[in-house]
């Protein structure tokens, strides 16, 4: 339910122009007006912005917007608001702004709806960039134009008319469109009007050069987390990259995936790259979370691990070929009884991994949040042997087992045993097997899914969730169709 604040916040901002008002009441009315999806009056609002830093989390916290497209168009209208008030400062002598940090971090969580947020990063970061080129290219001008008007006068008094700028603390994703425009910012924006303080930085095929010239841009004081999405970088490449992200002392989380790192068939050399690999990930002493995912590392978890000076947070190895000896590795780690988030994703569980990950689950039984075991071709009796130790794991929030050849039987079962768990908050299940039907003969396809019995199964897991009263509990078939939480916490 809203306050009345907030309620007396909406009914201002329709009107326009806005009267004047109390500094207390800008928070209030530039929540209201971003929900509500007002672009001209937060251009109005930030124009008169009475506080030193405008942070978008802490204001806007995390609602349901009117329409995805109001998002859009309210953070272009803030971009456009600061832009404008640093080229007043540059041009008006004597004008002064208030306004010197604007925070745009985790702007993706602070909105939901149906444009995935990965497009509401994207767009952030190339209208930030934009902006940084276009004042970039303006200060020099309006210094021209001020030497001439204080022509005789001494270099410290021009100095002083400069604008002390904003610095935009963001999360910056890029890729081979947005590549030049992100780089022409990074590199004009160190010292101009408009600085850009990258504290995630995502970057989707784009070339090991291009990502080196931009990690080589970021401030390395505001770097908290790197996200490759990079195909076949293998070995070599990543022996590229990781010497350059120890420049960031605040890196906690470094995500490689589709990388394509194979360690399965060890040489002298891949053995020493792998040495090589390890030395530079123990440098990033801050490092708390590790993607890996879709690399192939059969029997080389321990070489690649083991010289990280501090237990991981978050460990994702989804499809990543591991045997019995990686897991019974890390269930006798000191990263185990400190996991938060294990996807361990796209292994065949019958092929001698049952064992090692019922030990695994209860060694992270007492501070695992999140567990994805996808497309573990798990089995009935594999889930029955899990079952206790997913019952252990006592602040589990997140269960992922969507793909594995589980029956309706079984599904109930685990609901109704994980009932219990009180944090738990969704449970991504897959269609069950039984709820398949044989085709004809003459049909290409072997099985199809049967509506109606899966419309049965679903009705039986929707009254034993309503019998329990856990109306909060999200429990879907659909993998796509709940928003994933972030269970690793910056």
């Amino acid at each position: 339910m809203d306050s009345l604040l907030f309620l007396c916040a909406r009914r201002i901002v329709a009107q326009r122009p806005l009267p004047a008002l109390p500094p207390h009441l800008y928070p209030a009315l530039f929540q209201a007006a971003f929900l509500d999806g007002r672009p001209l009056v937060l251009r109005e609002l930030v124009d008169t912005w009475p506080f030193p830093v405008l942070q978008f989390q802490r204001l806007v916290g995390h609602r349901e917007l009117l329409r995805d497209r109001t998002c859009i168009d309210c953070v272009e209208a803030i971009i456009q608001a600061v832009v404008a008030q640093i080229k007043r400062e540059l041009d008006e002598r004597g004008h002064h702004s208030s306004l010197r940090v604007l925070d745009m971090t985790r702007l993706s969580d602070c909105v939901s709806g149906d444009t995935p947020a990965g497009l509401t990063v994207w767009f952030i970061s190339e209208a930030l960039a934009k902006a940084c080129v276009e004042l970039s290219k303006h200060e020099p001008q309006c210094q021209r134009r001020t030497s001439k008007r204080l022509k005789g006068r001494s270099g410290a008094a021009t100095a002083a008319l400069r604008s002390p700028g904003v610095d935009v603390h963001a999360d910056l994703v890029v890729n081979r469109r947005s590549y030049g425009i992100l780089r022409d910012a990074l590199q004009a924006g160190a010292a101009g009007p408009l600085r850009l303080k990258c504290h995630e930085f995502q970057a989707k095929y784009i070339s090991a050069y291009e990502i080196l010239t931009l990690l080589k841009s970021l401030d390395p004081s505001c770097v908290r987390r790197v996200d490759l999405h990079f195909r076949n970088l293998g070995l070599s490449g990543l022996l590229v990259i990781l010497p350059h992200l120890s420049r960031f002392p605040e890196l906690r989380s470094l995500k490689l995936q589709h990388s394509k790192v194979d360690v399965r068939h060890l040489t002298t050399e891949s053995d020493i790259r792998i040495l090589c690999v390890a030395r530079k990930l123990g440098m990033l002493t801050s490092l708390r979370e590790l993607n890996l995912g879709s690399s192939r590392l059969s029997g080389n978890l321990r070489q690649i691990l083991c010289d990280l000076q501090a237990p991981l947070e978050s460990l994702e190895l989804a499809f990543c070929s591991l045997v019995p000896a990686d897991l019974a590795f890390l269930s006798q780690s000191f990263h185990a009884p400190a996991l938060k988030r294990l996807d361990l994703s796209g292994h065949d569980i019958s092929q001698g991994l049952l064992e090692p990950l019922r030990l695994l689950l209860e060694e992270t039984s007492a501070s695992l949040l999140y567990l994805d075991l996808r497309e573990c071709r798990m089995a009935d009796s594999h889930l029955n042997a899990l079952l206790p130790m997913l019952r252990g794991c006592s602040h589990l929030r997140f269960l992922g087992l969507y793909g594995n050849p589980l029956s309706t039987a079984v599904l109930k079962d685990l609901l109704q045993k994980t009932l219990e768990l009180p944090n738990l908050h969704q449970v991504v299940y897959p269609f069950p097997v039984d709820c398949y039907k044989r085709e004809p003969p003459e049909s290409r396809r072997n099985f199809v899914k049967d509506k109606e019995l899966f419309a049965a199964a679903k009705a039986e897991f929707s009254q034993i969730l309503a019998n329990s009263k856990r109306i909060d509990l999200i429990w879907t078939y659909n993998p796509y169709g709940h928003r994933a939480l972030d269970y690793f916490s910056l």
